[in-house]
């Protein structure tokens, strides 16, 4: 009999007690179980080891706390399954994730399986958004495919040995509020190669104080880093204009935040790029653009807060811009 290659979930972890339990309970209602389950324990006070340990993971305690992609670094080395899958503690697994994977499992063709996410609020459940993967698109231009569409690393599953010659995540500090995208960009550009399969399998749970709600503007400079090193990278030069699609994303969302060198920098990089051609705007703040895009910035975000200001009150995200001219 020939054995299937095996597949290990791996979950870093911070003080995760009030959600471990969770994700843990719909790693155990899998249709088929996981061949492992790893927690890697980033210095937690609380009783994250102890609940990790009761649902029969395998645990491993760092020394120093040094964030979620040091502790999925440490795992992915420790661990010796064919596949892996990296979730966060705080969100959850649907029962058919790894029934789905072993669709993939045996596919030498393939490095990167990306499937379908739910994102829903924390509380209530209700449904906020639903990602649905392009296969055609993914397998046809990857990196253009990464550049231009956030795969959240909890909707993915990895060829070990193929993920670890590519170098794995990127550690560098300055995408650390970017670390999917930068991660999924970096192995675009090693050559790994990516399908997808739109079966939602992950749900992502939006909780009101996470990570990214309360450094909007880290996330927007670690991205203007990332599209720096999607541009420098190979092929970065067919992409310009979606990198600077991009760029202009990362323009709004830090004019929203009133992070002026941050959009000044993107903007200037995004002119060079594409000009305001794909800019996500109407045509006088294009004109503007063409005369002073410092000028242009400026004035669009006065006129929204001045004409508009109820929408920047909670404002949504870099993802999502406003545009009044």
């Amino acid at each position: 009999m020939i054995s299937r290659p095996r597949l290990a979930l791996l979950i870093p972890a911070y003080n995760a007690s009030g959600y471990l339990p969770r994700l843990l309970e719909s790693a155990l209602r899998q249709t088929e179980p996981f061949d492992e389950v790893w927690v890697y324990d980033d210095c937690s006070t609380d009783e994250t080891v102890t609940i990790a340990e009761y649902y029969g993971a395998r645990v491993i305690r760092g020394d120093i706390n040094r964030g979620c992609t040091h502790g999925k670094s440490v795992l992915v080395e420790r661990t010796n399954c064919e596949w892996v899958h990296f979730h966060d503690a705080d969100d959850l697994l649907l029962p058919n994730f790894v029934a789905c994977a072993h669709r993939w499992l045996d596919r030498k063709e393939v490095d990167v399986v990306v499937f379908g996410c739910e994102e829903r609020r924390e509380k209530g459940g209700d449904l906020i958004s639903m990602s649905l993967p392009d296969d055609s698109l993914l397998a046809a231009d990857s990196i253009g495919y990464t550049i231009n569409h956030k795969i959240n690393a909890i909707s993915a599953l990895y060829r070990r040995r193929a993920f670890l010659s590519a170098g794995g995540f990127d550690l560098d500090p300055d995408v650390h509020f970017n670390e999917d995208e930068a991660c999924h960009c970096k192995l675009a550009r090693a050559g790994l190669r990516f399908r997808a399969d739109p079966t939602v399998t992950v749900v992502n749970l939006r909780r009101q104080a996470s990570m990214w709600t309360a450094n909007r503007d880290k996330a927007l400079r670690a991205r203007y880093i990332v599209m720096r090193k999607a541009l420098a990278g190979p092929k970065g030069e067919q992409h310009k204009s979606a990198i600077a699609k991009e760029l202009w994303l990362v323009v709004a969302g830090a004019g929203a935040e009133l992070d002026w060198q941050t959009a000044d920098k993107a903007a200037e990089l995004a002119m060079l790029l594409a000009g305001p051609s794909v800019a996500p705007s109407g045509p006088l703040f294009k004109y503007l653009c063409g005369i002073s895009p410092f000028v242009a910035l400026r004035a669009r975000e006065w006129l929204i807060r001045s004409l508009k200001p109820h929408l920047r009150d909670g404002y949504p995200g870099w993802r999502a811009p406003i545009s009044l001219m």
